[in-house]
């Protein structure tokens, strides 16, 4: 947006860590009022996609444990674009591992970015149905399959028992714009 009295202006950049997955840098950034200072930023080389799988009004959802929280939650089926994959070629392959089923149909619902004020991360999320099972669940990535209505996904929203964000936002906004 031209002439934004809040935009930040850029100074450089210095990488700190970098890895397949992530990176992280140091950007010198100016704010406006004109002070400087550096701010951590993580950026991704490509973006993430998540699956609201919507099947006779129920949706499927995954559980697992999250060593980072230290705790389980449920989760929508998600995972990383790998290099030369579409967003849909990505939501696909992410459910087919995830969950043990295929998917007929990916429509997209929404693209944000959880963290926008420190990192670059982008989640592209598909509303999902068609399913068709094909197979069993990569139990590294999934202890239990749960299908829930939809009272039942806003008492796992209210409870806590979906602490992953991303989720909760995918899930929320199909609520929000789809219910």
């Amino acid at each position: 947006m031209s002439g934004d009295s809040t935009r930040w202006t850029v100074h450089g950049s210095r990488r700190i860590y970098a890895s397949p997955w992530v990176n992280l840098d140091l950007d010198e950034v100016e704010i406006p009022g004109g002070r400087r200072f550096d701010h951590h930023v993580i950026r991704f080389e490509g973006p993430s996609v998540g699956a609201v799988i919507v099947e006779d009004d129920r949706v499927l959802l995954t559980r697992r444990h999250r060593f980072t929280i230290g705790r389980p939650g449920w989760e929508i089926p998600a995972g990383w674009c790998d290099e030369g994959e579409t967003p849909e070629e990505a939501v696909r392959r992410e459910v087919l591992e995830e969950t043990g089923y295929a998917i007929s149909s990916a429509e997209h619902l929404v693209t944000q970015y959880s963290l926008a004020g420190i990192s670059t991360h982008q989640f592209q999320f598909f509303v999902c149905g068609g399913v068709v099972q094909q197979g069993e669940a990569d139990k590294s990535e999934t202890s239990q399959l749960g299908w829930f209505t939809w009272p039942e996904v806003r008492a796992l929203l209210t409870d806590g028992e979906i602490p992953d964000g991303c989720s909760a936002a995918a899930l929320t906004f199909f609520l929000s714009t789809r219910r």
